[in-house]
């Protein structure tokens, strides 16, 4: 075991960790931030999408001492101090771009980066980022509905049903 320090959401945090700990395990077991979600434990749902050092990263796929002082940003951090959701949040709940809710962290983080990289994504260009995001639930037109919204654009018709 070896200690492991970053900055989750702008806090300074560390804990001990073996060296085939998964970030994903070290943010919800060793820091108690189960916002991150594990789905597949192989990379392919996106459920456990954070934000390490800017960049958009599957937290599955990187071990904790790889984040060793980096700056992270999870789920937890994406709403204001007073629990106000930020746009992208509030979008997808304006949306309805959730249901079951297990995807939606990483979903909201995919986004987050989405929108940092590219501001005003097209509709491909939102379906295309999403690639390596999976939900059971929605099938996504209201995911992308809520992201074309906290992008500032308009927002795709409800298709007919």
């Amino acid at each position: 075991m070896t200690e492991v320090k970053m900055t989750v959401n702008g806090r300074a945090v560390s804990g001990d960790a073996e060296g085939r700990t998964l970030l994903s395990t070290f943010l919800r077991e060793t820091l108690g931030m189960t916002g991150t979600h594990v789905g597949c434990d192989t990379s392919q749902c996106g459920a456990c999408v954070v934000h390490v050092n800017g960049n958009a990263v599957k937290s599955c796929t990187m071990f904790a001492h790889e984040a060793a002082g980096a700056e992270v940003a999870t789920i937890e951090g994406q709403a204001a101090p007073d629990g106000t959701l930020n746009k992208i949040q509030q979008a997808f709940q304006d949306y309805h771009g959730l249901q079951c809710g297990f995807c939606t962290p990483g979903m909201v983080m995919s986004a987050a980066a989405l929108l940092k990289e590219n501001p005003q994504p097209t509709e491909a260009e939102v379906r295309d980022y999403l690639e390596g995001n999976i939900c059971r639930c929605t099938g996504y037109h209201n995911i992308v509905r809520a992201i074309m919204a906290a992008s500032g654009q308009e927002v795709p018709a409800v298709a007919a049903e």
